[in-house]
This record gives C-alpha cells, structure tokens and sequence, in this order.
C-alpha cells in the first residue's frame, strides 16, 4: 500500500473496530425479543432521531444523490423534502400512537388487531420480499469504491467479470462485518452505530463541499457562470406549460420525477408509506420511551433532511463545475461513480479517509436496519405464531432472531450482486429511480389497508384488503410500464400503451396504489369477531 494511504487505512480501520465494538458491547444486555427488537423502549429521542436520518441515508444517497446533482445541476430533487415533511406530521398524528398503544413489535401486528392474521401476513409477507429487493438493490453501491480503486491502482477497468467479482467481495465484506454487530446486539446496536454513523456521513460530506469549493478557481462567481445562474439552480420545477391543455399537462406532471407536484403529492404519500408502514423505519422510533418521544424524533428528521438532501446535491453540482474547469480523462461515465472518483483522486490523504468511512457509514447503517426490521418481523410474524415450539419463550425467540438476521443478509448479499451484475450491462443506470422504485409497486398496497385500519372503524376485511392489495399491485404496474419492461428484457412488447395514458415515474407509484387499494378495501365491512378497533 502506497505511503499516502496509511493514514486513510487507518481512519477506516478505526471506524470499523469501533463499530464493532459497540455491537459486541450491545449483545451483552439482549435476554429477550424485547430487547432486541425494541431495545426495552429506553432510547433516548435524539439518538432515535440520528438512527432514522441514517437509515434514510443509504450508499445509494451518498453517490446517488450527487448523481442526481451531476446530471441536473439544479436543486429539484430538493423538493421532495417539502411531501417527506407532510407526510411525517400525518405519520406522527395518525399511525404512532395506535402502534404504542397496542404494544406492537412488529406494525403488521396492528393488522392482526384491526382485521385479522389473513391481513398481516399479506402485509408482512409485502414487506419481507420489498425490503430484501429494495435493500439489497442499494447494497451494491458499498462496492463502487473498491471497484474505483482497483481501476486506478492498476490503470485499467477490470472486465465485467472481473468487475462483478470485485463487486461481490465487497459486497460480502461490508454484509459480513454488519450482520455481526446486528445480529449480537439487536436494535441499540443498530441505533448507537447509526448515531456514530450519522456523524461521520454528514461531517464528511461537508468536507467534501469545502474541498471542491476551494478547488475551483474564481469561488462562486466562477461556478455560477458556468451554471448560467440563476437559472440552473433553481429549487422549484412546475412541470406544466401555459400553452398546453389541462390533460397534456397532468400527463407531463405524472411522466415527471422532480416537480412540486411531486413534492406535494407523490413524495408525501411516498414518505407516509415508508414511515409508517415500513418496519424498517417504524422499528426505531418504537424504540422510545413514549409515543410523544418517537413522534417527536419523526417529525425532526424530516427537517433534518432538508440539510442532508441539499448538501449532497450541492457536491454532485459542484462536482459537474470542478471537471468543467479540472478536465479529468479519466472520469467515470457512470453518475453514480463520479463522487466516488472523485474521493479517491482530488482528496488529501486523512480526508480520502474520512469520506470512505463516512460513505461505508451510510452502507452499513442502511443495512442493519434492514436486517434488524427484517428478522423481528419474521419471528413476530411468522416463527411465533406459525412455527415456535410450545414452551419455547424468549429463549426461542431470541435464538430465531438472530439466526433469521444471518439468513437475511444472505439474500441481501445474492440481490446486491444480481443489481451489480445489471449495472455493469447497463452502466448508465441511475441510482435512486432503482432504490426507489422498486418499492413504489407494493407500498402503496401497505399504506392503503392501513389507512382504512387506522381511519374508519367498519370498513376493510382481511378477503378484501387481500383483493384490494393485488389490484394496488397491478394498477401500478400497468400505469408504470412494467410489463412493457419487463418484456423488453427479452426483445419483446406485450402491448401497446395508449397515447393518452401516462407512463408514471417513480415517485407517483405509490400514490396511485394507495389510491386503489384503499377504494377496493372501503368496500368490504370488517368481520365484527375481528377484535378491537385501534384509533389514533
């Protein structure tokens, strides 16, 4: 290893022992699924409130977001934080308190309550399979920067084979390393490291924000030339032209990723489905003491991510302005690869340190999370009600938990190298639409049944909320393309799509399944034996 790399290996080195250390730590005090799962409700708000800001920030935001800034150098992509913020006051007000008041450790345990088991395991089984896809999709990007470094170091760019196998032992070592702590110490685990994580990401991508200020001579006046200021960097994106009609504008609006249209409406009822239904995210926030606590720590992560959001944004447009005034042959032509290039060739050694730490920080983070939401919704969902011995207890339970998180990271590890091997076929591939959307087909079927638990009294069954899933499911489909896509994958078209009916990007998938799910269940009564009605 070359001399100017020692003391980077150094800082990493420093981070992961660390972070290993608190899991060991953490795993001492786990005696039961309470405390695994829900860290025996004693977390402090604020640190609840760091853990969810770095489950929000995974590797797929560390590169992706300034890919998004890269490639539109404007800040749009910003106003999605106006629906998150929204939407976390209706999470707050409306899904919290029902959750803490029938003691759930996993929320589709809420579905058992309101309508019955048929609900919950639909609901649980929509979130084990999404979240292994989803997570395991953005697990990938752990490997760009071993993949970046091994092009420089030898001075060229492995084959795809070679390429792919990089990918995967990356992949693999970051798994390895997180399920390790995860698995021992449960969610304090997840939420201690989390903080530390938090730190480091944001305090890194900061430094990151000051070195490429400084490396572009003539300071801001220089990069606003070169942006033709104000106009590309503007925060608000219509989507609509005066000149054109109603529905020609509605069609843009819908075939259109980043406008306040978006804002107010695909991203609210997006961040109400991933805050409030995912147990990914509601996990951590059961966590606290009281529901005033947890709703408390909701509600300041969505300002919060209004800081994160626009830093990296401002890294991935000055990025853009560094290699326009600093022409570099060799920089990627993948998006998601040029802040990784960058933190590799154009940072002092101790900086290059801390930013890889800080990006396998947001990897890891991501995925203990996900592991944690994963094995607590597999033991409470299924293994006890379905599978658990008679007698088997907190002993069992705990002993399930731990091995389910094993088996977990096992299938993040074969999805995270399925996307790395599509990726490098299709090297121009965008981040975030892929992270994004691939949950956008089956949260909207989620969100929609427990909006009809949470707001009305009579109404949904567990045969109804089934059939009213499977349609949320297909109108998302068909509106999306997706068995167009699919189809193309083999050369083929299954059908033609009608001019006048919108493809819909990615952040409008769940609206519209929310949408139909919830008119499909409003049409069916509740089983008056179904048990008790839960109220915010």
């Amino acid at each position: 290893m070359p001399s100017t790399w020692a003391l980077d290996a150094l800082i990493i080195a420093a981070y992961f022992v660390a972070i290993i250390t608190i899991g060991l730590r953490m795993g001492r005090k786990e005696e039961s699924l309470h405390d695994f799962a829900l860290g025996g409700r004693q977390i402090p708000w604020w640190a609840v409130l760091a853990s969810i800001i770095a489950a929000e920030t995974s590797a797929g935001t560390f590169l992706g977001t300034p890919g998004e800034g890269y490639s539109l150098r404007n800040f749009t992509y910003l106003q999605l934080a106006i629906g998150t913020i929204l939407a976390r006051i209706i999470v707050a007000g409306v899904f919290i308190g029902p959750y803490y008041r029938y003691n759930v450790y996993s929320i589709y345990e809420f579905l058992t309550v309101r309508f019955g088991a048929t609900s919950k395991n639909a609901a649980s089984a929509v979130f084990l399979v999404t979240r292994v896809l989803a997570s395991g999709t953005r697990l990938y990007v752990a490997a760009i920067i071993l993949v970046l470094a091994w092009t420089l170091g030898t001075g060229a760019r492995p084959g795809p084979g070679g390429e792919f196998l990089i990918y995967l032992a990356a992949i693999t070592f970051v798994v390895v390393l997180t399920t390790v702590y995860t698995m021992l110490g449960g969610i304090k685990a997840v939420i201690w490291t989390d903080v530390i994580q938090a730190v480091i990401m944001f305090g890194s991508a900061l430094g990151a924000i000051f070195l490429l200020y400084k490396g572009i001579p003539g300071g801001w006046d220089a990069i606003s030339a070169r942006l033709q200021a104000p106009a590309d960097l503007r925060f608000i994106d219509l989507g609509t032209d005066p000149a054109a009609g109603f529905w020609a504008n509605v069609k843009t609006v819908l075939e259109s990723e980043y406008t306040l249209w978006t804002a107010l409406l695909g991203s609210t009822f997006t961040t109400m489905a991933t805050h409030g239904t995912d147990q990914d995210m509601v996990q951590r926030m059961l966590t606290a003491k009281d529901a005033r606590r947890a709703k408390l720590s909701l509600v300041l992560s969505g300002l919060a991510d209004l800081p994160v959001v626009l830093v990296f944004l401002t890294i991935g447009i000055l990025l853009w302005v560094f290699y326009q005034v600093n022409p570099d042959p060799g920089l990627p032509e993948k998006m998601n690869e040029k802040f990784g290039y960058y933190i590799l060739t154009g940072l002092p050694p101790g900086m290059r340190g801390l930013l890889i730490a800080g990006f396998f920080a947001t990897a890891m983070g991501s995925l203990s999370t996900a592991l944690n939401a994963l094995a607590t919704s597999w033991t409470r969902d299924w293994h006890e009600p379905y599978f658990q011995r008679r007698g088997g207890g907190d002993a069992d339970s705990l002993r399930v938990v731990r091995a389910s998180t094993a088996i977990f990271s096992i299938l993040m590890i074969v999805v995270a190298a399925a996307t790395a091997y599509f990726v490098i076929l299709h090297p121009k591939s965008r981040i975030i639409p892929i992270a994004l959307g691939i949950f956008g087909y089956t949260y909207g079927s989620l969100l929609g049944v427990f909006l009809v638990g949470m707001l009305t009294r009579t109404r949904g069954s567990d045969r109804g909320n089934v059939l009213a899933m499977i349609l949320g499911f297909v109108s998302v489909a068909i509106l999306s393309g997706l068995p167009n896509d699919v189809a193309a994958i083999f050369g083929a078209k299954l059908y033609a799509q009608p001019a006048w009916l919108p493809v819909i990007e990615f952040p409008w998938r769940i609206l519209f399944g929310t949408l139909v799910t919830f008119a499909v269940a409003m049409c069916f009564r509740t089983d008056a034996r179904a048990g008790l009605v839960a109220r915010p």
